[in-house]
C-alpha cells in the first residue's frame, strides 16, 4: 500500500508549513524571468569556478572522460531548529557508537563474543583489515569525518519521520557542494539571509582542520596536516583541492610523500617536511603498495608501518570501511544499545538481509516492491528499484541475488520526501535526501545542515550526482 508523499514545504496544496512561510511569501513575489536569470548566473559561476563532478564510464564524442556540472537548485531545503536538534543528537549518538564498534572489531571484539553480530559478517567483510588488529589510534577514533545519509518518509500516521539510509565512514564526499551552494545562495539572494535566521555553515573548514589537528600524534604544537588525493582524474578532485585551499594546507599525491626513519615526509621546494596528519581521499587498498595493492602508485610505500607505530595519523583510519558496509548497517541500532546503553534516536530503514534464509525468501517473492542493494555498492550503482524496473531487469537481478544471497540487502521502497525544485517545466516536487557531515576529534561536532541532494528526474528516487542528481542549499533556522 503506497503512502502519501511528505512535502517539505507544503502541509497540503493550499497550506505552507510554518518554517517555510517567510520564504514562500518571498518566492511568490519573484517574477519567473528573474529566477530564470539567477539560475543561469549560478550555472555560469559554477562552471567558471570549476565545480564539476567527473562521471566514471561516461565519454564525450572524442572518447574523453566527461566532467559534468552538478545541477544546483535555487529553492532551499528548510529545517526548523527543533528538528535539527533531534537529528544532531541522533547523529552524535550514532557516530560515537560506530567508532566504538570499529575499535572493538580491531581489539576485544566484545560485540562478537556477546553474539550480537555474526563473526563472519566482520572477518569475511571485504573492508576488514587484519593489519589493524591491536593497533591503537589517537582517542580511539576511526571515522573522523562521517557522512550520514538521512531521508524523510511518512510513517504510518502520515507524519514525516527521519531515517538513516546509510553510513559513509570511509571517504565521504560532497561537503564542498554544501559550502559552495551556501555561498551561491548568499550571492544571488542576499536579502533572504537578512530576513531569515539561517545557521551558518562556512566555518566547516575550520572545524575540519581542528578535528584533524586534534588527532595528531606529534609532540609538536603546530602539526603538519595534508590532504592526500588520488589526483586530478578522481571524480571528487575539485573537493580535495577546495578543502586543502580552505584549510590552508598542502594538497599532495602519493608521489609527494616518502618514508624515512619511521616518519612520513613530503617533498617541498625547501626540502623534506615531516607530515603528522594525512586526511586521505584514497581507499585503503591504494595507500601502501608494500601492504595492500602492490601495483598502486596512489599511496606511499611504508606508510602503514609508520601509522602502526603511531608516528602519523591517517583520517579516516585504515580499516574503517568494516562499519560502512550495507550488511553491517542493520546492526547499528544494536551497537548503540550495546556500547552506549541508549535507545537509538534516529531509526534505520527496515532491512532484509539476503544472508538470512527467511529474509531471502521474502526478498525473492517481493523484488518488484523493494529496493535491493549490493552490500558493497555505492553511488546508486548495483541496485534495483523494484517499482521502477522492467520485468526483465527484475529477473536479471533475481538471478544475481540467488547466485550470491549474502551480497545483497533489501529495503521497502520509501516514499522519500519531496521539495519544490526548479525544473524545465517550472517549480515541481522532487525527491530529496540529506547528508550531514559529522566530525569526531576531541569532541563530536558538525555544522548545522548538510548536503541536500535532489533527484531531478520526475518520480526518480536516485539522488546521486553520478546518476544525474542535483543539490540544494540546506537551511537550519535558528
Amino acid at each position: 500500500m503506497s503512502r502519501p508523499m511528505f512535502d517539505e514545504m507544503h502541509a497540503s496544496p493550499a497550506e505552507v508549513r510554518a518554517h517555510y512561510q517567510r520564504y514562500a511569501d518571498w518566492l511568490a513575489q519573484q517574477p519567473p524571468e528573474v529566477m530564470a536569470a539567477r539560475r543561469e548566473e549560478a550555472e555560469m559561476i559554477f562552471r567558471r569556478v570549476g565545480i564539476t563532478f567527473a562521471v566514471y564510464g561516461a565519454k564525450d564524442e572524442d572518447g574523453a572522460g566527461t566532467e559534468r556540472l552538478i545541477p544546483f537548485d535555487l529553492i532551499p531545503r528548510v529545517i526548523p531548529a527543533d528538528e535539527w536538534r533531534t537529528m544532531e543528537a541522533g547523529l552524535v549518538q550514532r557516530v560515537t557508537a560506530l567508532n566504538r564498534f570499529i575499535h572493538d572489531v580491531y581489539h576485544e571484539q566484545e560485540i562478537i563474543k556477546a553474539g550480537l553480530i555474526p563473526s563472519d559478517q566482520i572477518f569475511q567483510n571485504a573492508q576488514f583489515r587484519p593489519e589493524m588488529m591491536g593497533v591503537n589510534v589517537p582517542h580511539n577514533i576511526y571515522s573522523h569525518i562521517a557522512g550520514i545519509d538521512i531521508v524523510r518518509a511518512p510513517n504510518a500516521d502520515g507524519v514525516g519521520e527521519y531515517y538513516v539510509l546509510e553510513d559513509n565512514l570511509r571517504v565521504p564526499s560532497g561537503v564542498s557542494y554544501m559550502l559552495e551552494d551556501r555561498k551561491m545562495m548568499m550571492r544571488l539572494f542576499p536579502e533572504l539571509f537578512r530576513e531569515n535566521r539561517v545557521a551558518p555553515v562556512e566555518h566547516y573548514p575550520d572545524l575540519l582542520l581542528e578535528t584533524l589537528r586534534a588527532v595528531s600524534p606529534a609532540t609538536t604544537a603546530e602539526p603538519t596536516v595534508v590532504v592526500l588525493t588520488p589526483g586530478m582524474y578522481n571524480s571528487a578532485y575539485f573537493e580535495h583541492a577546495f578543502l586543502a585551499q580552505q584549510m590552508g594546507i598542502e594538497l599532495v599525491e602519493g608521489q609527494d610523500l616518502f618514508v624515512k626513519d619511521n616518519f612520513v615526509y613530503m617533498r617541498t621546494t625547501r626540502g623534506p617536511k615531516r607530515v603528522d596528519v594525512i586526511y586521505r581521499r584514497v581507499d585503503d587498498d591504494f595507500l601502501d603498495p608494500l601492504v595492500f595493492r602492490p601495483t598502486s602508485t596512489l599511496g606511499c610505500a611504508g606508510l602503514l608501518g609508520v601509522y602502526r607505530s603511531g608516528n602519523v595519523a591517517i583520517c579516516n583510519a585504515v580499516g574503517t570501511g568494516v562499519a560502512d558496509d550495507k550488511s553491517i548497517y542493520p546492526y547499528v541500532p544494536k551497537m548503540i544499545e550495546f556500547y552506549l546503553g541508549q535507545k537509538p534516536i534516529l531509526s534505520n530503514v527496515p532491512t532484509f538481509m539476503g544472508r538470512d534464509p527467511e529474509d531471502l525468501k521474502y526478498i525473492l517473492a517481493n523484488l518488484q516492491d523493494l529496493v535491493v542493494k549490493e552490500v558493497h555498492g555505492a553511488g546508486g550503482y548495483g541496485m534495483l528499484v523494484g517499482p521502477a524496473s522492467t520485468k526483465a531487469e527484475i529477473e536479471d537481478f533475481r538471478k544475481a541475488v540467488i547466485a550470491k544471497p549474502d551480497g545483497y540487502i533489501a529495503q521497502p521502497t520509501l516514499s522519500l520526501s519531496t521539495c519544490p525544485t526548479y525544473v524545465e517545466s517550472g517549480v515541481a516536487p522532487r525527491h530529496i535526501d540529506l547528508r550531514p557531515f559529522v566530525l569526531s576529534g576531541k569532541d563530536v561536532q558538525m555544522v548545522p545542515g548538510g548536503l541536500t541532494r535532489v533527484a531531478l528526474k520526475e518520480g526518480s528516487l536516485v539522488v546521486n550526482s553520478s546518476q544525474g542528481g542535483g543539490t540544494k542549499d540546506t537551511w537550519i533556522l535558528e
